[in-house]
């Protein structure tokens, strides 16, 4: 796959995401997006100065100006980008991938994502022509948005929570902006790897990633912790643990977000969850008084289905939690809050809460690497077509105590399978029998 993936450009730097090419996309912007003023933040990556440097240059080139942020996680970027009215901005960022990846998220006005068919492969497509040359270059200006953005995060906390919290940053972006927002909340809080630094010293930038879990699950144990808390290396995911140390499916934790819109607020507004979540997720909501549907993954399909849908929020298996009061945008400091003020009024440790949410078996994300996407898909799909697809996301096939999901990766050429039933042994099984189906395929 090349660096213009389903919404973003990433890729390895500089082999495959070169300072031309990045050049390039820098020059192409201001025209695509029909800004004067592009917004470019950048995570803590080794790479992402030298790339902020190079993009500039080309943003400057065609004229336009750059306004420098620092940096910072990428839902300051998008809360930047609306909040200061810019018509358009950049994230340097590789978000969960290894230390030797970089990439470009780009928005536009808004903080509407900028995907294939919204600009994506028109700036792929130019990037091959010859460059004008400007009479007048742009020039590089900085902007702080530390106390506005910290403000916004704020309106989400309720009042000093009496919770003990574990935060791990992970060296990642999210330790630029975590105190200032945090700080002096929790009862007791302690931060893991607050200090930003690009080779991710500690554990990798990927929360999914269960040897990033370590340090955390001692941490919680060891402080007798109510809860933990593990961002990804831009902070737009975030994974939680319960208070002994396990990890919880962000599903489950979309379900329990509800408890603050609809057990609370009584909201008649809908919300969306991934295709792939346990069917636990639906039955909690409608429990709550809520109204859910299922959704297709990927920011940009979550982030406009909210907006013409006048959703509440949306979650994806990945940890990325979506709010109509954050611009449509992910943020994963904004669903820290609400969880830790929904556990809050429970009263109850968060293992309990997850026990009564979700009766079920699931098995988690399993990633396959195969030749050809489409033709696994295809013969998934005869194999098990006694069950009941669904093709929203790649295949969701459902059985009367079993169903799983099969889709492809939009940044990998990866198929990833989650499997949900009745029982641990049935669950077990069937992700047995759909793995060695698989790779039947493959040999």
């Amino acid at each position: 796959m090349g660096i213009f993936k389903a919404n973003d450009i990433r890729g390895i730097y500089p082999e495959e995401l070169d300072g031309e090419r990045i050049r390039r996309i820098g020059y192409n912007l201001p025209a695509v997006l029909k800004a004067e003023k592009i917004l470019v933040g950048r995570d803590a990556r080794n790479s992402s100065d030298e790339i902020f440097d190079v993009l500039s240059q080309g943003i400057r080139d065609a004229g336009a100006n750059v306004v420098d942020i620092g940096v910072c996680d990428t839902p300051a970027v998008y809360f930047a980008t609306v909040h200061y009215g810019f018509s358009g901005s950049v994230m340097i960022t590789a978000s969960h991938n290894p230390p030797e990846y970089n990439g470009l998220k780009i928005s536009g006005k808004s903080a509407v994502p900028v995907g294939p068919d919204t600009g994506l492969k028109e700036i792929e497509t130019l990037i091959t022509e010859p460059l004008a040359i400007m009479k007048k270059r742009g020039k590089v200006e900085s902007l702080n948005i530390e106390d506005d953005y910290s403000a916004h995060v704020h309106r989400f906390l309720g009042r000093s929570s009496r919770l003990k919290v574990v935060m791990d940053c992970g060296n990642g972006a999210a330790s630029i902006f975590i105190h200032d927002i945090f700080d002096d909340y929790f009862f007791d809080s302690c931060f893991l790897f607050d200090t930003p630094d690009g080779d991710f010293p500690n554990h990798g930038p990927n929360p999914l990633d269960k040897g990033s879990w370590v340090e955390i699950h001692e941490a919680i144990l060891e402080r007798n912790a109510d809860i933990g808390i593990l961002f990804d290396g831009d902070a737009d995911r975030v994974i939680f643990f319960d208070e002994t140390g396990n990890f919880i499916s962000p599903d489950i934790i979309t379900a329990l977000i509800g408890q603050h819109y609809y057990g609370r607020k009584k909201s008649d507004k809908p919300m969306f969850y991934d295709i792939r979540s346990s069917k636990s997720v639906s039955e909690y909501i409608s429990s709550l008084g809520g109204t859910s549907s299922a959704c297709v993954t990927g920011h940009a399909n979550i982030k406009k289905l909210l907006k013409s849908e006048n959703g509440l929020y949306a979650g994806e298996l990945s940890g990325h939690y979506y709010f109509s009061e954050n611009f449509y945008c992910d943020s994963g400091f904004i669903a820290a809050a609400i969880v830790c003020d929904v556990l809050e009024g429970f009263h109850l440790p968060l293992s309990q809460i997850v026990q009564r949410i979700n009766p079920y078996s699931f098995s988690g994300e399993k990633n396959f690497s195969v030749r050809s996407t489409e033709f696994v898909l295809e013969k998934v799909k005869s194999q098990y077509s006694d069950g009941d697809i669904n093709e929203m996301d790649g295949i969701r096939i459902d059985y009367k105590d079993w169903w799983f999901n099969l889709r492809p990766s939009g940044a990998e050429p990866l198929l990833r399978l989650v499997v949900e039933a009745d029982t641990i042994a049935l669950m077990e099984e069937k992700v047995g029998e759909v793995s060695g189906f698989i790779s039947s395929i493959e040999d």
